[in-house]
């Protein structure tokens, strides 16, 4: 075989591997883009770089493949809507209450899927993965919570934060192989 040859053929097979190293990264970042949703572009800019960022989210869908979560029995899960429907009641007269009692539910509903409920970035992390389209919600919550405890959010914000938890809650309440679907 002739050098001209020979350095063809090794300059195709490195074009080769370079046009499939591509292919792998743009489907790597298309899953994670499609799996995490609005998380994607968050933890992106919040990161060092683009491959860091998604080096921390194949990291999270890692400790989330190890966690041993689970569907909820059917009269598990109608006891939770119930249990959802009295904070909701209990908003009337007591909204700041009924918001810190809707964030209670949401963990206590996190924990019983398997989730680990220690530390709230922590639990980000974990329900990013699975729950990355309604993680915004849970945030903003999260924030009105916060500040309801020091008396500094209006009836209105806390209106909203029932809201945002009641998108959490619906999404964790589902059958995790069938997203999207309530189950009653």
């Amino acid at each position: 075989m002739s050098t001209g040859i020979l350095i063809a053929v090794i300059a195709a097979m490195v074009l080769i591997a370079v046009a499939g190293g591509a292919w792998i990264m743009v489907r790597r970042r298309q899953h994670l883009r499609e799996r995490f949703g609005p998380e994607y572009e968050r933890t992106v800019e919040a990161g060092d770089s683009r491959m860091a960022a998604e080096r921390e989210l194949r990291a999270r869908e890692q400790r989330h493949d190890d966690l041993d979560l689970k569907s909820l029995p059917a009269p598990t899960r109608q006891q939770y809507a119930q249990d959802w429907t009295s904070v909701q009641e209990r908003f009337v007269d007591r909204p700041e209450e009924a918001v810190g009692e809707a964030d209670r539910l949401v963990t206590r509903l996190m924990r019983e899927r398997g989730y680990p409920t220690d530390g709230y970035e922590q639990q980000l992390k974990d329900l990013s993965v699975a729950h990355g389209r309604t993680l915004e919600h849970y945030r903003a919550a999260h924030d009105v919570n916060t500040r309801a405890g020091s008396n500094k959010a209006t009836t209105e914000e806390l209106r909203g934060a029932m809201v945002h938890y009641r998108a959490l809650f619906d999404d964790l309440l589902t059958n995790g192989d069938r997203p999207g679907e309530r189950l009653a």
